[in-house]
């Protein structure tokens, strides 16, 4: 396990049906299967796979799987630097021995490790945690019977397979005997001719990615009337790229899901076609077949529905823990019960989903996460992005305020008001508004709100406040 066993299935059964596309480039299930048979006597315990996009990525893959092998991808445009590290931290892990991996294309025992995920985190070298052959063979069971993925589909992740979110499509299609397509990287005018030419059916992408394909296909007249859904990760979507979506591929179902790294699958929604979102909402969506959820307190105590708490899983699909990084914080464990300290509450079974408690705004005695914040916010005509943080303040402790990228058209401060009145309680509403020239960004790409912060504090230029 986890996928093997159903590759040779395939291959013996339909061997010159497709299996992957990449770039253009074909390799049916029983090419696959011998290409990558081919490399497994050479393949090492521990493999460190360091590739573009390609089809011999795939079947590099499938061999580093191979037995009781296992792999780490390392995603190649990482400074030269870090994939040393990693790569020496990786050799030292593969030192420690293990069983002999053996020859053939077969899969290992299912309690034994096989990836070595790595998270992305801010630090310097990332944390690396281990998952075993059970735990992406149930996660397959899970997300199959979620998506509603079919042997008939045809799933496009336009992004780079040495992501956790591209690489897990490909191997669930393989485990599932579904035809997986990627490009050599991505590419809007390449993903549209996939769509438009390729009879794609599902599309496994995030939102930065889904915006750009539906806007500029909308715009050029690109057909996605084909594609049956569409499955986005990464951070909710925002009304600007729902909307666009739901335009351009007008026969899709429209998923969403909280999951983690460490964690796997927890849970999800599909918008169904012509079905009407919440406005501003944080609600996720309910568990993934196989995961249970709880809500529990700073002392572990189950809290009741509606109170907010940390986030704690009970699921096969969790990871074996940590290799190395690990502080004893960013994935806990109460009685088998796992979390990574995100924040949120149930509600009639639907999770709602509110930050990490590190974000927490308490302002004159109340708590505000700047996710519910911003959520409200990317609800607003004229919104294309939200930073939402708190500020120091003598009278109420923090003050929350709002920084928005605007859209098309822009937004003013009267509108951004306007737009949260229904959405937000009046104690968790911004009191200072400012219109941003682009994102606060750290050096990996991701949002800051410190970042934000240090902008407002010392005027910066990229920001100017709202009246």
């Amino acid at each position: 396990m986890p996928f093997l066993d159903r590759l040779q299935r395939w291959a013996d059964e339909r061997p010159d049906g497709t299996a992957v596309v990449v770039a253009g480039e074909r390799l049916s299930w029983a090419e696959l299967r011998d290409a990558a048979a081919a490399l497994v006597p050479a393949a090492p315990p521990v493999t460190v796979l360091a590739e573009s996009n390609s089809t011999n990525f795939v079947s590099a893959f499938a061999a580093a799987v191979a037995g009781s092998r296992r792999c780490a991808v390392l995603d190649p445009s990482w400074p030269q630097q870090l994939r040393d590290a990693l790569t020496a931290q990786i050799a030292a892990t593969a030192a420690a021995g293990g069983s002999e991996p053996g020859n053939d294309l077969a899969d290992g025992d299912p309690d034994t490790p096989f990836l070595i995920g790595l998270t992305s985190g801010t630090t310097a070298v990332p944390k690396a945690f281990s998952r075993s052959r059970r735990s992406w063979r149930l996660s397959f069971d899970s997300s199959v019977e979620f998506f509603g993925l079919r042997p008939g589909d045809k799933t496009l992740a336009p992004g780079p397979l040495a992501a956790s979110l591209n690489l897990y499509a490909l191997a669930e299609c393989l485990y599932a005997g579904s035809e997986f397509h990627t490009l050599a990287q991505f590419d809007v005018g390449d993903a549209h001719t996939a769509v438009s030419h390729d009879g794609i059916t599902r599309l496994v992408l995030v939102p930065t990615m889904l915006r750009l394909l539906s806007e500029r296909g909308l715009a050029g007249g690109v057909d996605a009337s084909g594609v049956r859904s569409i499955i986005c990760a990464g951070s909710k979507l925002d009304a600007r790229t729902l909307e666009a979506a739901r335009r351009w591929a007008p026969n899709a179902t429209i998923f969403e899901y909280y999951g983690a790294a460490e964690l796997s699958f927890v849970a999800g929604a599909g918008l169904p076609p012509g079905a009407a979102p919440a406005p501003g909402g944080t609600g996720i969506g309910r568990p993934f077949p196989g995961v249970e959820l709880r809500i529990l307190d700073g002392d572990g105590a189950l809290l009741p529905d509606g109170a907010d708490g940390t986030v704690y899983v009970r699921s096969g699909m969790v990871s074996d823990g940590y290799l190395w990084g690990d502080d004893g914080e960013a994935l806990r464990c109460v009685d088998g019960w796992y979390t990574v300290g995100d924040q949120g509450y149930l509600s009639e079974g639907v999770l709602h989903l509110l930050g990490r408690r590190s974000d927490m705004i308490i302002t004159a005695g109340t708590n505000v996460y700047p996710h519910e914040v911003e959520l409200a916010l990317a609800s607003v005509p004229g919104v294309a992005a939200v930073v939402a943080a708190g500020m120091a303040d003598e009278l109420r402790g923090q003050r929350v305020v709002a920084a928005v990228l605007p859209s098309h058209g822009g937004v003013t401060g009267t509108q951004l008001r306007a737009g949260v009145e229904d959405v937000l309680a009046r104690n968790k509403r911004p009191l200072d508004y400012y219109l941003l020239a682009e994102l606060p960004l750290t050096d990996r790409g991701k949002v800051s709100r410190p970042l934000l912060l240090e902008w407002i504090t010392r005027g910066d230029p990229r920001l100017r406040r709202l009246g």
